[in-house]
């Protein structure tokens, strides 16, 4: 193995460093060596407009790839929901650490639930996905986008620019924030996103030693539902506007994968839920996002 430190590269927000320690205290049970490196995104500097808008999931993870590939760090560390479904050439993302909760929670003034927030309440989130999945349950609230991280937006919150907003359990749990949750949804009440809760490892394809020592890191059970989930939004060609959610998990051999998908406008839904043996997780995801796309795809045609 390699006799130089291996070097961690990360966003500088307090929730990805977080995760990063994680990710360096998996790597140091195998290898003596490791610094954590913070890297600033072009997600981190524009906190003000909608993803789509300025680029997409990747300006989260471009400039830490953009390192990887340079070979000025050795190992990437991304939160897998914020990454791009297809993978930037030269690089591999084949290594999870164990999921965290992936589901979502509601932060609110005065504790008040999401059916008894008053009409007209504004919530904040900077997900379509989120804002349709709530509109099926409270069409007469306002949805705003908010965006900055996890401190900024309970700032907003506290400023009264928002009357709740909607954020991950992961995130939430990781930063020792419990006491500020008003509610918590589960999946079936609404669908989370490809990959929530969940760390990712990223290296460059061609570096083997690393590749062997990731493979000691991976959890095996996380690594066979986020195969399929992320298969799924392949197929969907998803992105920062595709509003999708889909959620995997294991019972004994079988993996059931259960997945939502809305139209542009949000105004349709399309739901499938389906099971295979864990060995064709992929092939799981594949059929579940084709069956999807091919509602979508023939609603239009009506």
């Amino acid at each position: 193995m390699k006799s130089k430190k291996i070097i961690i590269g990360v966003r500088g927000s307090k929730l990805a460093l977080i995760y990063a320690e994680r990710a360096k205290k998996e790597v140091l049970k195998f290898y003596s060596q490791v610094e954590i490196k913070k890297i600033t995104t072009l997600g981190d500097v524009n906190q003000k407009d909608r993803l789509s808008e300025i680029g997409g999931k990747g300006l989260f993870s471009k400039k830490i790839e953009d390192e990887l590939i340079d070979k000025k760090i050795d190992i990437a560390v991304h939160a897998l929901k914020d990454m791009p479904a297809i993978e930037t050439k030269g690089l591999l993302t084949n290594c999870f650490l164990k999921r965290n909760d992936p589901r979502e929670v509601l932060i609110s003034h005065n504790k008040n639930f999401l059916n008894k927030l008053k009409p007209d309440s504004v919530i904040g989130t900077s997900s379509f996905r989120r804002e349709y999945q709530l509109k099926r349950i409270r069409s007469d609230l306002k949805y705003k986008l908010i965006r900055g991280n996890v401190d900024t937006r309970l700032k907003k919150l506290d400023e009264n620019l928002y009357d709740a907003i909607i954020l991950s359990y992961a995130g939430i749990k990781s930063l020792e924030l419990d006491k500020k949750i008003t509610q918590i949804f589960s999946t079936k009440e609404i669908i989370p996103s490809v990959g929530q809760g969940v760390v990712a490892l990223q290296c460059r394809n061609n570096d083997f030693e690393i590749i062997e020592l990731l493979k000691k890191v991976n959890h095996n059970q996380t690594n066979i539902c986020v195969s399929a989930e992320r298969k799924l939004l392949k197929i969907l060609e998803g992105d920062c506007e595709t509003a999708v959610g889909a959620i995997a998990n294991l019972e004994g051999k079988k993996i059931i994968l259960e997945a939502e998908l809305f139209s542009l406008d949000g105004k349709k839904r399309f739901y499938h839920k389906s099971s295979k043996n864990i060995n064709f997780s992929l092939e799981l995801g594949k059929e579940v996002g084709e069956i999807l796309k091919k509602e979508s795809n023939n609603s239009y045609k009506r």
